[in-house]
């Protein structure tokens, strides 16, 4: 799996796995520092505890695989917050041991996902449910989207295609390193396409605009991951890859099951 760091391959490899909702695996809850145990301990909703307990037990032992180092040794902590320079609330980083790797974590009910590549990369996966997507429209879509998710033609299609818009608008915004912060009636990714799409952040210092590919895992979740646009792929993500083109130039996203 070390070939990540090689130049020649996958502009970003993303992992998913499945969570539980009783308690935290002990092997989880060993392989986090203290501050993360601490944190997982402050978490009111199980759920909500396992899914991060197992987040940072699978990242560290994913990027094991990656660096060659034991899941042990491997420091996560954050970069810089882009907006105010924060070190508290930026991008998540591997702190220990150096390397050229950006990654990006998220977790909902039932399972959880890493995305790791050598650029800026941000990764969103959201479960499928029934919530208020009229209520919701106004304050997270622009008008474009709005129009596109309300005018779908029943509940469930439009609940899929508003969690199609808010989880590309995370994943730019992780990606980015600013999270929600950000007005997200600003970021427009017309859900309208299949994708990929290309989005625009307005944060100085960062990339001017995103590439944005939805991530085929199963129905029950909806996910998307972001990179810096000029490096992205041409088509949505199967599980396995999309291949490179014949000369070697078309970049790749490689998604994977993590047991």
């Amino acid at each position: 799996m070390t070939l990540i760091l090689e130049p020649e391959t996958a502009v970003a490899h993303a992992w998913w796995w499945r969570t539980g909702d009783g308690s935290p695996e002990p092997a989880d809850l060993a392989l986090l520092s203290a501050d993360e145990r601490a944190r997982a301990a402050r978490i009111v909703h199980p759920a909500t505890a396992v899914g991060f307990v197992a987040g940072r037990a699978a990242s560290r032992r994913i990027l094991s695989e990656l660096l060659g180092v034991p899941p042990g040794d491997i420091g996560l902590g954050r970069r810089p917050c882009p907006g105010c320079g924060d070190p508290l609330h930026g991008p998540p980083a591997v702190l220990h041991p150096e390397s050229p790797l950006w990654i990006s974590i998220s977790h909902t009910n039932g399972c959880g996902m890493l995305a790791v590549a050598r650029v800026p990369v941000g990764v969103d996966v959201e479960g499928v449910r029934d919530f208020p997507v009229e209520e919701l429209a106004e304050s997270t879509l622009t008008g474009s989207e709005s129009r596109v998710v309300l005018g779908a033609p029943d509940r469930p299609a439009r609940t899929r295609a508003f969690l199609r818009a808010w989880t590309r608008k995370e994943a730019v915004l992780k990606a980015v390193g600013v999270g929600i912060t950000t007005d997200l009636r600003a970021v427009e990714t017309r859900p309208e396409s299949s994708g990929p799409v290309v989005v625009a952040a307005g944060v100085p210092g960062t990339p001017a605009s995103w590439t944005v590919t939805d991530l085929a895992v199963p129905d029950a979740w909806a996910a998307a991951i972001s990179i810096p646009a000029g490096s992205a792929p041409t088509g949505s993500v199967p599980t396995g890859s999309v291949p490179a083109g014949s000369d070697g130039s078309r970049p790749e996203i490689h998604l994977r099951v993590h047991a």
